[in-house]
């Protein structure tokens, strides 16, 4: 079904699943909620800052469960990592930093228009493999003006379409939006934050490469809270040094186990949380270590395991605990139940959001978080919306 109203109105249906480009994430849910339907909705919960709050607003109207897909909130040893925060354990933390360092490769420039039939096309051009034509027979199976949606309408051309719509600001976020909110909820949710910061600046660049690329792929951004605290994140898909470090000889499993058969390597995807009396670094899996004082003098780790703590009854990690704390969240009617509702997931998706912003502009912001907007900045708060397409438009009374 290439219409997805058509899969909202079945009544036989009681819960949706979202993973479409960015730029569709925020309407979606607002059509599954305004049929009835709870929504797991993928990362970032919505395309700018205005989405998020009716995505919010939505689900409240229509009582439906709206869940994002930040996994380390179902991650069990992430879970653990925060509450040794929260106990005080590494003093009082001051600052956290998000590590988004994830090569990416040239995507290269292409014309518009179907592919021709035997072309060959390397989404990643330092792939090894070739990808499925975009040829014109391959196009008649596309919805095409569905699949823009929100965004402008414009011709189709394939590197503004699956996988790289990532690096279009129409449909995507760019690194920082993609990979990064991850390690931005991660980050403010060791900070301690449930408001928005005061103030970004977020600035990158597009090195190395000559490509119809947008986005950046090295971006460095900053925010500061109202009592001072930091959040740093970094946006690298260069070459790069990793960051933080691991006890010598050992490595921690998927499952948090320590294993000293294998060579450690620190994170370049991961949080590092630093405290008054020590700091933490958790890679992507929800491991983590600690280390105190001068000297890095090694603390517990997530391979120490404490089996009295063990919030929403959570089982182990990956991509199906979030999935089935959601079912569970569904079945038993209660939002709290849901390990990332989707206010949660908001305030953590806006932080990249307002980066991205920052970045486009080239300056510093400042914010109003209670009304969710830059202040005095009307450049800057027409950038947390976007010019809709007629019956394509996430409506302001949902």
């Amino acid at each position: 079904e290439w219409d997805m109203r058509r899969v909202f109105d079945d009544k036989e249906i009681d819960a949706v699943s979202v993973a479409t480009p960015n730029h569709w994430h925020a309407l979606s849910t607002v059509w599954a909620a305004q049929a009835g339907k709870h929504v797991y909705v993928e990362k970032p919960s919505s395309h700018n800052v205005f989405e998020g709050r009716k995505m919010i607003e939505a689900s409240r109207k229509y009582n439906v469960m709206v869940q994002v897909g930040f996994q380390n909130r179902s991650i069990l040893n992430t879970n653990r990592a925060i509450k040794f925060i929260r106990d005080g354990k590494l003093g009082e933390v001051y600052m956290t930093r998000g590590l988004c360092f994830k090569p990416r490769a040239d995507i290269g420039i292409y014309p518009d228009g179907p592919m021709k039939a035997g072309e060959q096309f390397k989404m990643n051009l330092e792939s090894g493999h070739y990808e499925t034509p975009y040829t014109e027979a391959y196009l008649k199976n596309v919805h095409y003006d569905m699949w823009l949606g929100p965004a402008p309408k414009r011709a189709f051309n394939r590197n503004r379409f699956h996988y790289n719509w990532h690096w279009h600001w129409d449909y995507g976020n760019g690194d920082t939006g993609n990979q990064g909110p991850h390690q931005f909820d991660v980050a403010r949710w060791a900070l301690g934050k449930d408001e928005l910061p005061v103030r970004v600046n977020s600035m990158g660049n597009y090195f190395k490469y000559k490509s119809a690329q947008e986005t950046p792929n090295t971006q460095t951004s900053l925010f500061e809270y109202a009592d001072g605290k930091i959040l740093e994140f970094g946006t690298r898909g260069l070459y790069t040094n990793p960051e933080g470090v691991l006890l010598p000889d050992i490595n921690l499993t998927g499952d948090g186990k320590i294993s000293a058969s294998t060579d450690a390597v620190p994170v370049k995807i991961g949080t590092i949380v630093l405290g008054t009396e020590g700091w933490m670094q958790i890679d992507s899996g929800g491991n983590w270590q600690t280390f105190f004082g001068r000297k890095n003098d090694a603390g517990p780790t997530s391979g120490e395991k404490d089996d009295s703590y063990n919030p929403m009854d959570l089982t182990g990690g990956g991509g199906s605990a979030i999935f089935d704390n959601f079912i569970a969240a569904v079945r038993s009617g209660n939002r709290s139940d849901l390990t990332c509702d989707v206010e949660t997931g908001h305030m953590s998706t806006v932080l990249p959001l307002i980066a991205n912003v920052s970045y486009r502009l080239g300056r510093e912001l400042r914010l109003d978080g209670k009304e969710e907007s830059f202040t005095k900045d009307k450049e800057a708060n027409k950038m947390l919306t976007r010019d809709y397409r007629k019956d394509y438009t996430v409506p302001d009374k949902v």
